[in-house]
């Protein structure tokens, strides 16, 4: 304890982070709930159990970070990014398939997601490269190399295939963007990203009226210069290689069951009982709890399992249904607490590294968050994405808390370079 005095740990955040993984376990417990149980709820066998388990691996873990030199972390970067490639790699080969994916090592009772420990891997080689380089994203060469770093998980993760882990990523635009990225790039993707749904809702030829129209309010912007041709010529021509790019992969590419779950969320179809049951039954779980909830344990649509997933993806139905509203926001406030906390810790620090470091933590978490609980209301289609320390798993468990706490011992030594 002396140790962790000196260093002036944050312990609001530790709080928080205690907080909500005992919140997670009472979720998973009173979700996952067997009267017939007794005093073996407890044991490996059973879903709680488990979750115990890879906590008290995850605390053994924080604990090591907190007592390891800052620099062993920062030297490790490139070995860490190495190993969570070469797994994702070996997964493809010999993973277990789960849910449709290819994306866990099976180790009989337990199972490992090399997708959630690729997260600590690649944002630690994104900070120790931006830091080392002294980069900063103001040029197209400079945000290609980092972005390779990224994309090779992605696209690795994607083959698996998991479209939700992939997802994440892009909410590391937030620490490009703090280390200087243009705002055109942002609305760049904001544009690409309205194009894209235009094209998937309301049909290729109104993405292209609408590029047109996109086209000819930049002429108009353009009119002082004499050289305008070359960029509405170029804008128009990504902006129709967009358009064709998501139709073709829209109608040939992805499988009849993941363009019925779009097209569910988005409004064009509906399918109570099929793909858009999940959805369904999460809107009837959490707006039955209505402000106050039924209380613990007293969930119907949780106990009887008319929520899928509701252990992993949908534990935020069982917060819902079972705490309501109020017990909704409290668990919003927490999180959101913690990761304004992340971003201005972030600011305070010295290195560029720890900086950096930070703000992609707070960047995943934040995606996590937003992605997992708009899912679980209809805000966003069923992906797959678990919510930080609360949902069942080991993996994502291990995970989340390795980049808390590596960056939480980063922030120890704010006040030093390295």
């Amino acid at each position: 304890m002396n140790r962790f005095k000196e260093y002036s740990i944050d312990w609001i955040s530790v709080l928080i982070y205690i907080l909500l993984i005992s919140i997670g376990c009472l979720s998973i417990y009173s979700s996952s709930y067997n009267p017939n149980l007794g005093l073996h709820f407890l044991s490996i066998n059973t879903l709680l159990g488990k979750q115990i388990f890879f906590i008290i691996l995850a605390l053994a873990i924080n604990i090591f970070i907190l007592l390891i030199d800052v620099r062993i972390i920062l030297h490790l970067a490139y070995l860490a990014y190495f190993l969570s490639v070469f797994s994702l790699i070996l997964v493809l080969m010999i993973g277990k398939e789960v849910g449709g994916a290819k994306a866990w090592f099976d180790f009989g009772k337990f199972g490992l997601q090399p997708a959630e420990f690729a997260k600590f891997g690649t944002i630690l080689i994104v900070s120790k490269f931006i830091h080392n380089k002294n980069i900063y994203l103001k040029n197209l060469k400079d945000l290609m190399k980092i972005s390779c770093f990224i994309l090779i998980p992605c696209l690795l993760i994607l083959m698996q295939p998991d479209a939700g882990s992939a997802l994440i990523y892009g909410s590391l635009l937030i620490v490009f963007f703090r280390e200087g990225l243009p705002l055109r790039y942002i609305l760049s993707i904001i544009f690409i990203a309205i194009l894209s749904l235009l094209t998937i809702i309301q049909g290729a030829n109104s993405a292209v009226i609408f590029l047109m129209i996109c086209s000819t309010i930049l002429a108009y912007l353009l009119k002082k210069y004499k050289q305008k041709f070359i960029p509405i010529l170029i804008f128009s021509i990504l902006g129709l290689t967009v358009i064709s790019s998501i139709n073709y992969s829209y109608e040939n590419i992805l499988q009849p069951h993941q363009k019925e779950r779009i097209d569910i969320i988005l409004g064009k179809e509906k399918n109570d009982l099929g793909s858009g049951y999940n959805l369904n039954q999460s809107l009837i779980a959490i707006g039955s709890g209505g402000f106050l909830g039924k209380g613990y344990l007293k969930g119907t649509q949780t106990k009887f399992n008319f929520v899928p997933e509701q252990n992993t993806d949908f534990i935020f139905c069982t917060i819902g249904e079972e705490f309501g509203f109020l017990g909704s926001i409290f668990i919003i406030v927490l999180f959101s607490i913690l990761i304004i906390r992340i971003f201005l810790l972030s600011e305070k620090q010295t290195s560029r590294f720890s900086r950096i470091f930070g703000y992609c933590v707070g960047s995943i978490f934040f995606g996590h968050i937003i992605i997992n609980i708009s899912m679980t209301i209809g805000l966003m289609p069923v992906i797959g994405i678990p919510l930080p320390f609360i949902s069942a798993g080991g993996s994502s468990m291990i995970a989340f808390s390795m980049l808390l706490f590596t960056f939480i011992k980063l922030d120890t030594y704010r006040i030093e370079r390295f």
